[in-house]
């Protein structure tokens, strides 16, 4: 087989993160539709990093031809186990296989590697991994009658109990469709990624709120919500249990996601699901600094309009009030500031609302509702900060590194 640098179409490799880097993925593809997914699927596992090898059941390579799984991973594909013994050199007890990940997976595929079958490339792989303690995960893409049978419902539950994972599907239109490219990658990211966070419990706040003026107007702000998300994602993938509180929605399994519209709204489910013992809150929405008493009826437009503001209830120190040992992250968005006025603003904000670690931002050029940032993280044990400029998705690895440390100084 030739190298990496071998094939030209692999300039893309970490071109999107590194959380895949160092890691070997075998993608292995069986006879369902969804097959024709799986191009653009290794190609999204190898622009974070990963090296990816395919290998193909015969019903597979009757929906998409080999070669293009050969140009979209840069190596031969396996279509067959001959005398080199793939299968042991990549899911073998010495193998250089991370991870093999069966995508799409028929109902007949899962139900051989359920019952110890061994009749194509794929379950062939299967088996060996299994045997070798190779981490497998399973993406199952079939018809839903085919799904809903009561064998593939014990050869799933049989599978998770040696420790298989399962992604998806998507119930839609009557058929169990294989689950989004960026659910496949995300749950891979989490199987292979650091685990520092396992056994947390991390709670964020995201996006805007709104407080309404009648029943179709309201006062909301320009944040979008992306470096929450980003936190919430960055956080899951290092293994945390993740609960978002936004107006927005993720989609994400094993992300629990709790709709708050207000101001109120956010704060009080953010103090009721802090009683289920968090370790961490990321305080990362803007959420209103003002609120009103809304009109029953819609204000008839026209003329001069006066409208009588009084301050919403601080989140923060409610919730540090109720949980002195919570690890607590906020944000301080600033405008116009010089880097030691926005500096010295933050360090007072941390200090007056005990906050363990501060993000601080002038969003005067940038920030708000774009895709990068520049940012200055402190925390309450360091005098000094970190300077932070990219992507909102760096951003948010950058804070997860710092909370990390912050929770392992506590141990």
């Amino acid at each position: 087989m030739q190298t990496m640098r071998d094939h030209p179409t692999l300039w893309i490799k970490g071109s999107t993160s590194a959380s895949l880097a160092g890691k070997t993925i075998v993608l292995a593809v069986t006879g369902s539709i969804a097959a024709v997914r799986t191009v653009e699927l290794a190609r999204e596992l190898i622009r974070r990093g990963a090296e990816v090898y395919a290998v193909m059941s015969e019903a597979a390579s009757w929906i998409i031809n080999p070669m293009a799984l050969h140009y979209a991973t840069g190596y031969e594909v396996i279509t067959k186990i001959t005398g080199a013994v793939e299968h042991v050199e990549f899911c073998g007890m010495s193998g250089k296989a991370d991870l093999l990940l069966i995508a799409p997976a028929t109902a007949n595929t899962i139900g051989k590697i359920a019952s110890g079958v061994d009749d194509t490339p794929v379950t062939t792989f299967a088996t060996t991994a299994i045997g070798s303690g190779i981490p497998l995960m399973v993406v199952p893409a079939m018809h839903e009658a085919m799904y809903n049978h009561p064998a593939l419902t014990e050869n799933m539950e049989k599978m998770r109990s040696w420790g298989i994972g399962f992604i998806g599907p998507e119930i839609r239109e009557g058929i169990a469709k294989i689950a989004s490219n960026e659910e496949i990658v995300l749950q891979v990211e989490r199987q292979l990624g650091s685990k520092e966070l396992a056994g947390r419990k991390v709670l964020i706040t995201s996006g805007s709120t709104v407080e309404a003026i009648d029943p179709i107007r309201i006062l909301t702000n320009r944040a979008s919500g992306k470096t929450g998300v980003e936190l919430a994602l960055e956080a899951y993938r290092r293994a945390a249990e993740v609960t978002i509180v936004h107006r927005n929605r993720i989609g994400f399994t094993g992300i629990k996601e709790i709709y708050a519209e207000s101001a109120s709204q956010m704060t009080e489910a953010i103090l009721g699901e802090l009683a289920c013992d968090y370790d961490v809150l990321i305080s990362a929405a803007a959420i209103a600094d003002y609120t009103l008493d809304p009109a029953d009826t819609k204000i008839k437009s026209g003329g001069e309009l006066t409208l009588h503001l009084r301050p919403t209830a601080k989140l923060i120190g409610k919730a540090r009030t109720e949980h002195s040992d919570l690890l607590i992250a906020g944000f301080k968005a600033e405008t116009g500031t010089g880097l030691d006025e926005l500096l010295k603003r933050a360090k007072d904000t941390m200090e007056a609302s005990k906050l363990d670690l501060i993000v601080a931002n002038d969003v005067s050029g940038s920030g708000i509702g774009t895709e990068d940032n520049e940012v200055y993280i402190l925390t309450a044990e360091d005098s000094g900060h970190i300077h932070v400029k990219g992507s909102k998705k760096m951003i948010a690895s950058a804070l997860m590194d710092e909370i990390g440390h912050l929770l392992m100084s506590r141990k």
